[in-house]
């Protein structure tokens, strides 16, 4: 049995065929893929191609100048391509001082001409040691930028204590460990994201990065570069080459918010992407393995719209081996006052008025909005009370609530007739249409008994 291979490309660049041939021999028995070339004019098309590791480019070709300033050439040329690429000069012995000249144009090291077999694999060795922590050092810088950048909300624990985000909370138990893609179901502001981080957190990815891409916040143009990365020059501002989102999120976990806003072309590429677990950088031909978790989370009526054809069907399929739906606020009222207190205390906290409180009106006021906005309302409001607050107490007013009415059209439309007996019904015909007849959700949204609703319900014959 042979030493397994070392899983690499190198590239080697002469115009004598016996030394290419003499090199392929020596390299094959080490390295997966080495491709040799006798005209360095290939050198554009094979690093468009591939993902080469390590070039060892020799200095001389026209027959007669052996001045090694083809070489230089031909070394400044990649260095513009790609500046960390790493290139080994192969020379004659003459040439020793152009050589260390090369190497403060970039040129990683020089092999002398004749060489021996293990100065040859020792350099291109150390060579390619180089390369793959350039790589990973130039991904790394790309991954820490956009962590920065998404990591300064803080995300504290899940709240709710309801029996419906113990529900919640039950599937991310069982779902987090597991490798399946999980699609995250919720109205704005529900805590998608937050609940992405706690399947992170408790992924067998932890320790790798979380990387969140909000879809909804790309324009169209932008999808494909922040998604899969692009070459330098792909197009009018692709000033360097960058990493994708899915390179950045290697070993740990890729979060694609708001996937309902993909639009349909780039559906069926992301498709391709999850079936064959490989990207390619736009105006790049490289295939690159990714290797992430994948959570995705949407505010859209998903299915609604895979019937509708907007979004595609084997897509969904893809992505939902696990679907979860977080409820809105306002049908778990039993958690409203957890995030009441919570944010009460954080923003206390960060204006220093620690001896806040908020009147019983106020409270009353609170826990029976309706919430629209879920739980990013709450924080809203609740930072803006403690903002406005002139005394130890938030009074209703410090919040400015806007009051929207559960179904559109504005109340005074429906109340232009002011008789309270015709209002009363009003109300409690919507409070049953909200709840599908459900007396005790209505009855609770009402503030009233469940007897006292059925009294109502015969005086209206409702």
């Amino acid at each position: 049995m042979g030493m397994a291979k070392t899983d690499a490309s190198i590239l080697v660049i002469d115009d004598d065929d016996d030394i290419l041939l003499s090199v392929k021999l020596v390299l094959k028995k080490q390295y997966t893929n080495v491709i040799t070339r006798n005209n360095p004019k290939e050198i554009n098309q094979i690093i468009s191609k591939e993902q080469i590791d390590v070039i060892v480019l020799d200095m001389n070709y026209r027959i007669g100048f052996n001045d090694g300033k083809e070489g230089i050439y031909w070394l400044k040329h990649i260095l513009d391509i790609n500046p960390k690429m790493v290139v080994i000069l192969m020379t004659a012995y003459g040439e020793v001082e152009l050589a260390v000249n090369a190497i403060k144009l970039g040129a990683f090291d020089f092999i002398l001409k004749p060489w021996t077999n293990e100065k040859l694999l020792a350099t291109i060795h150390a060579g390619l040691t180089l390369s793959r922590s350039n790589r990973k050092i130039s991904l790394l810088e790309h991954t820490n930028d956009t962590l920065l950048k998404t990591s300064e909300q803080q995300f504290g624990p899940i709240i709710g204590n309801s029996k419906e985000m113990q529900g919640v909370m039950n599937t991310i138990e069982k779902v987090s460990a597991t490798s399946a893609n999980v699609i995250i179901l919720g109205e704005n502001g529900t805590g998608k994201q937050h609940l992405a981080r706690e399947i992170h957190k408790r992924s067998l990815q932890k320790n790798g990065p979380f990387i969140h891409v909000d879809l909804g916040s790309l324009s169209e143009n932008l999808f494909e570069s922040e998604l899969f990365g692009h070459k330098k020059g792909a197009f009018t501002d692709a000033h360097e080459d960058k990493p994708g989102r899915f390179e950045m999120a290697q070993d740990g976990t890729l979060f694609l918010d708001e996937i309902g806003n993909l639009p349909l072309n780039l559906q069926s590429k992301l498709l391709t992407v999850l079936q064959d677990k490989k990207t390619s950088r736009l105006g790049e031909g490289i295939e690159r393995p990714f290797n992430a978790r994948l959570l995705f989370a949407t505010n859209a009526p998903i299915h609604k719209w895979v019937t509708q054809g907007k979004f595609r069907q084997d897509l969904l399929f893809r992505i939902n081996t696990v679907e979860i739906t977080i409820p809105p606020l306002r049908d778990r009222p039993d958690d409203i006052a957890d995030f009441i207190n919570y944010y009460l205390n954080i923003f206390a906290e960060k204006y220093q008025k620690s001896h806040l409180k908020i009147t019983n009106e106020a409270m009353k006021v609170l826990q029976s909005h309706n919430w629209p906005g879920n739980v990013r309302e709450i924080q809203h409001t609740l930072e803006r009370g403690v903002i406005m607050a002139d005394t130890n107490e938030i009074k209703v007013s410090d919040f400015n609530l806007t009051i929207i009415p559960k179904e559109s059209g504005t109340l005074n439309d429906e109340f232009d007739n002011l008789n309270l007996q015709d209002i009363e019904k009003l109300l409690i015909q919507k409070a049953l249409d909200k709840y599908e007849g459900n007396i005790s959700k209505a009855a609770k949204e009402l503030g009233l008994t469940r007897a006292a609703l059925y009294r109502r319900l015969e005086k209206f014959n409702l």
